[in-house]
């Protein structure tokens, strides 16, 4: 078998969560490319059970920053692309919202946005955030990226570990 030039790709799902971002707004048209990019994301019955919605006004970001244990990131980021997910009861819609969740990631990485996932929880923080930015009942606000332009830093140790577990160590 032929060696398969995957490091393209590779490095691509390999990039690292940024959460510090420069001081400087993501033009609204790199936004939409990503949307575009990830909008193809296959979905079970093609029902694309998803909607998006660009954050840039400061006061919303910290508010949705203060709801996940995660999220304080959301506010420092100069745009938060929310994920929406229908509220349909569906089994396979957090699946589909997952890939899609993928696909927003690698496409802020391949146009050179930083960007960081953060989750919105508990429940009552959802019902939160769906007031905050006014949504109606059909969808649920579960998920939210910082993007924006990564910040340059100084490096040092990550609390949180790196690497991957090895093929073998996965198949079991």
């Amino acid at each position: 078998m032929s060696e398969l030039d995957l490091a393209p790709l590779r490095r691509l799902v390999a990039a690292r969560a940024v959460r510090s971002f420069e001081d400087r707004p993501v033009p609204a048209e790199t936004v939409h490319a990503v949307i575009d990019v990830a909008r193809w994301t296959g979905s079970a019955r093609n029902r694309q059970p998803w909607r998006f919605r660009i954050v840039t006004d400061q006061r919303t970001r910290s508010a949705l920053a203060e709801l996940g244990t995660y999220a304080r990131h959301l506010a420092g980021a100069p745009c938060v692309l929310v994920l929406l997910a229908a509220n349909d009861g569906r089994r396979d819609t957090v699946f589909d919202v997952g890939r899609v969740a993928q696909s927003v990631a690698l496409a802020a990485t391949g146009v050179g946005l930083g960007c960081c996932p953060a989750t919105i929880y508990p429940d009552e923080n959802v019902a939160r955030a769906g007031r905050l930015l006014d949504v109606t009942d059909d969808w649920q606000v579960r998920w939210c990226f910082s993007l924006g332009f990564p910040r340059r830093t100084a490096g040092g140790r990550s609390a949180v570990p790196i690497g991957r577990h090895s093929v073998d160590e996965l198949l079991i």
